[in-house]
């Protein structure tokens, strides 16, 4: 990223007439104008070009960024909470990652989504999820409530950037939140919110980072429809990226919310059997949404995989793994080919004999 005393840069070079003989001597001078905007964005001679963040790696925040900017596509992002289920989703090809809040508190806590972990949880969760591949699909990862005052929200998105996220979303509920899915939420005032939406956003800007600020409202069971648009409204003046109302309680108040907010982008996530309607993902993107993260996807279903295995142990005397999926097979969906190769391309024999 560029300074902002720099943000307009001029050069002029030499360049090569189209018209000149391959065999001038002296070719033609020309001008080149390369300007520069706040985002990193520029333009040569009045054409924009897309930004040389990095020539091998490109950062999660720079390509979700780079996707919501450039394509129409709905992003669809599986809900993942540990490096296993982060790897099967990369395993088949997902271009976007979720890490759940409630994932997250359930499987390193062994806790019900209720505000009890805190930054240091998710921050060191999401860090290792975001760098297990550095090609991998970028990460966006639930920031509650910002665990805190204004200091404490800026902290929070420093140390989300520091670690790798892609996007992050950050919500209204008072400190002692729970699960945007149970009954008796309460939210904070809307000026207590929007001093969080903009303490991430001066994190955010003075790091230079693409970071994806998603601004989340859990106000419809409290104060309804039209606050939650009111409040969204006031988080996307401010600066947020993305929109995201938590809990629709019908599809028809799920497409009314992309048609009043347009064409700011807007998250929906899918929680079935939750607080709404199931949506699929067919229906999202025509409705116009731009992301869908599915929160309980690998946890639900990990926890009735992982019961089933165990009650089988008591039953039967055996877990009933199925053929073909012993420890191998888990450890090559871990990497375990990509680590051989390291050791083997760096000049090691740990592996030498297979594995």
């Amino acid at each position: 990223m560029f300074d902002k005393d720099l943000t307009v840069v001029e050069s002029v070079v030499p360049v090569t007439s189209s018209q000149d003989s391959p065999s001038s001597t002296y070719p033609s001078k020309g001008s080149i104008t390369i300007t520069f905007d706040d985002n990193g964005q520029f333009k040569v001679n009045g054409t924009k070009k897309d930004p040389l963040v990095n020539l091998y790696v490109i950062p999660g925040a720079s390509k979700l960024r780079r996707i919501l900017r450039d394509t129409n596509e709905l992003i669809v992002c599986p809900g993942v909470y540990d490096g296993l289920s982060a790897r099967v989703a990369m395993e088949l090809g997902f271009k976007g990652m979720y890490m759940t809040g409630a994932g997250t508190t359930a499987s390193r806590l062994g806790m019900a989504d209720l505000g009890l972990a805190q930054l240091h949880d998710m921050k060191t969760n999401a860090e290792m999820i975001a760098n297990l591949d550095p090609y991998g699909p970028p990460l966006i990862a639930d920031m509650d409530t910002g665990y805190g005052g204004p200091l404490m929200v800026y902290k929070a998105v420093q140390q989300y950037i520091q670690a790798g996220v892609a996007g992050f979303h950050i919500e209204d509920q008072i400190q002692n939140k729970r699960c945007g899915h149970l009954a008796g939420k309460k939210v904070v005032d809307l000026d207590e919110y929007l001093t969080r939406i903009r303490a991430a956003k001066l994190a955010k800007d003075r790091m230079h980072s693409d970071i994806v600020l998603i601004a989340r409202t859990d106000a419809l069971q409290q104060h309804g429809y039209d606050e939650c648009i009111r409040r969204l409204k006031a988080a996307r003046e401010l600066g947020a990226d993305v929109g995201l109302l938590e809990g629709f309680t019908s599809k028809e108040m799920a497409q009314q919310a992309v048609h009043d907010l347009a064409p700011w982008p807007l998250l929906l996530n899918m929680v079935e059997h939750g607080a709404g309607p199931v949506i699929t993902t067919k229906e999202a993107e025509q409705m116009g949404f731009r992301i869908m993260i599915f929160s309980f996807a690998s946890i639900t279903p990990a926890y009735l995989g992982i019961r089933a295995a165990f009650r089988r142990i008591q039953t039967d005397g055996i877990a009933g793994i199925p053929e073909g999926y012993g420890p191998k097979k888990v450890f090559e969906v871990c990497g375990l080919s990509d680590s051989v190769r390291v050791d083997n391309d760096a000049g090691g024999s740990g592996f030498k004999n297979g594995v």
